[in-house]
């Protein structure tokens, strides 16, 4: 009665109730059952992403995700005397979900203390967790997913993996900016695109001398994340070509290294986290790799960062589909619950069909991860999927994070609701890590390269597209998006197959193979059945 005092004119009802304090893992058939069918489906296993699920998910986590945008990081390049600074500040709800996914191991737990992929099914279970985590929070992921995969292109240079895996590995958040060793844990960056090239990295101009055991780099990046990471892997040209960098913000003797930071960009969205343009004057690395080998060696973190690009759209997706069911249940109109409208009921249940089938692919891909080393077609399957499921999940999900906005009405357009934040936030991973076009000639190179047999093998086991002798030579470069899209859908409806109830995968190949579906959601025609197990599986009730 305090509260409606305030207003004399009328009465606060027909609301939906926030949707938080929530089991971000237990509510969501899908990701439960996806994770059971990929190996992650042990009592003890379930039984702590339900805890997980349960500490993201309530109101003190969603809380800090939205602290953590509304106040930006900070770019200090001088301190007050004129001396260099080139720090960021930032946020304490940053720092806070920092250290939450730190300590979760989000970093690490698929790495073991040597330094090699760690026991299956780890993929599973941290895609999980970072599948949870994106929906409260995704800008602090760009520094926790860099940190993980670096390792992948460190192994290029065992000695210096010796070195830097135990802090990686380390469940502690260390937020200052002091020499990477005397911390009790790091985290790591990246830096590849310059100004006059963008995904063209050869075109780089960035120059690395040798030094000594080390190299001297002069040049810039364009697009550096988390420049307050302990340290970057940079792509440099060096005297037998691009090679890939190891580049402390600390030298060896202590002394803060030749980082410039010359300004913070102004994001699209991706508000709690910094990317910067930086420059590099006579900055001090290791080589990572040999001279030359530059891509090749990056391109070993960058196949996970990717995989995380998917993880993190799909997540992005899910908690937007939540929110929109949610308020849905709870709201009327015309003498109805609007989920019980059949216009809205219908574009419910088509979004959480689309769902359905990115958390199948994500979940099944990283499968193929933890197999990989055991297993050639699941090396294969995980080479060729890969820039296929972030091709189309990353695509699908602005125009998914809309139609559920829209489910809101007026609510939904406003800050409070989070759909506006998810929304700014979806198209970044369409952009990071290689673009659509770049994703589908990725697959194109995949269907070409040293391990054609094998990755037409798993081509035509998990999506039913056969290649005969030569067809893929002969697949045009300038039209390979319907074939990618083809590709990730028929992935996604084998891993349905395998995860969800019959009537669903029947119901994706149905509406998304055998018949043409429109961009537009809610214009798959559903059996009410259907309908309904898909709205329950999205988000029980009652």
């Amino acid at each position: 009665m305090a509260a409606r005092s305030r207003f004399d004119t009328h009465e606060v009802f027909n609301q939906s109730p926030p949707y938080e304090n929530v089991d971000l893992f237990a509510s969501d058939g899908p990701l439960v059952e996806a994770v059971k069918a990929n190996g992650g489906g042990g009592a003890g296993l379930m039984a702590a992403l339900s805890a997980f699920g349960r500490h993201w998910g309530s109101a003190a986590m969603i809380a800090l995700g939205r602290e953590a945008n509304e106040n930006p990081p900070l770019l200090h390049a001088f301190d007050a005397k004129g001396f260099r600074s080139d720090s960021v500040a930032f946020h304490p709800a940053y720092h806070r979900l920092m250290g939450e996914s730190i300590a979760a191991g989000l970093q690490a737990s698929t790495w073991s203390e040597s330094g090699r992929h760690a026991a299956a099914p780890s993929e599973v279970l941290r895609a999980a967790r970072f599948y949870m985590t994106a929906q409260i929070e995704t800008g602090h992921l760009c520094p926790i997913t860099m940190t993980r995969a670096a390792l992948a292109a460190l192994a290029a240079d065992p000695a210096l993996l010796a070195k830097i895996a135990p802090k990686v590995l380390s469940r502690s958040y260390d937020p200052t900016l002091r020499p990477w060793w005397q911390k009790s844990g790091m985290t790591l960056g990246m830096g590849m695109t310059e100004k006059q090239g963008g995904t063209d990295v050869r075109a780089n101009t960035t120059s690395a001398t040798p030094n000594g055991e080390a190299y001297s780099v002069v040049g810039h990046k364009w697009f550096m994340s988390a420049p307050m990471s302990d340290a970057f892997l940079v792509l440099a040209q060096a005297p037998d070509g691009l090679t890939c960098f190891l580049l402390p913000r600390f030298r060896p003797d202590g002394s803060v290294n030749a980082l410039r930071l010359q300004r913070l960009k102004d994001k699209l969205g991706n508000r709690s986290n910094a990317s910067s343009e930086v420059e590099f004057a006579d900055a001090f690395a290791w080589r990572v790799g040999a001279e030359g080998a530059g891509i090749r060696t990056i391109l070993e973190m960058v196949q996970l960062t990717r995989l995380d690009c998917a993880v993190a759209s799909a997540g992005l997706m899910r908690m937007a589909l939540a929110q929109a069911v949610h308020h849905c249940r709870h709201r009327s109109a015309f003498g109805k619950r609007l989920i019980d409208q059949p216009m809205m009921r219908a574009v419910l249940a088509d979004l959480a069909l689309e769902l359905e089938g990115a958390v199948a692919l994500v979940m099944r891909l990283c499968r193929a991860f933890d197999r990989a080393a055991d297993d050639a077609r699941e090396a294969a399957y995980a080479r060729l999927v890969t820039p296929a499921a972030k091709y189309w999940i990353c695509k699908t999900a602005p125009a998914f994070i809309y139609e559920a906005m829209e489910c809101l009405g007026g609510n939904g357009y406003v800050e409070e609701s989070m759909l506006p934040r998810l929304y700014r936030e979806a198209p970044v991973n369409a952009i990071w890590e290689g673009s659509g076009n770049v994703m589908c000639l990725d697959v194109l190179r995949a269907l070409k390269g040293e391990a054609e047999a094998d990755v037409a093998a798993a081509l035509s086991h998990e999506t039913g597209i056969a290649l005969a002798d030569g067809d893929a030579a002969g697949l045009d470069e300038a039209h390979p998006r319907s074939l990618v899209g083809k590709l990730a859908l028929m992935a996604s409806a084998r891993a349905l197959k395998a995860s969800a109830p019959v009537a669903v995968a029947d119901a994706f190949v149905r509406t998304r193979l055998t018949q043409s579906h429109a961009t537009l959601y809610g214009t798959a025609t559903l059996d009410p059945s259907v309908t309904q197990l898909l709205l329950q599986r999205a988000l029980p009730e009652g």
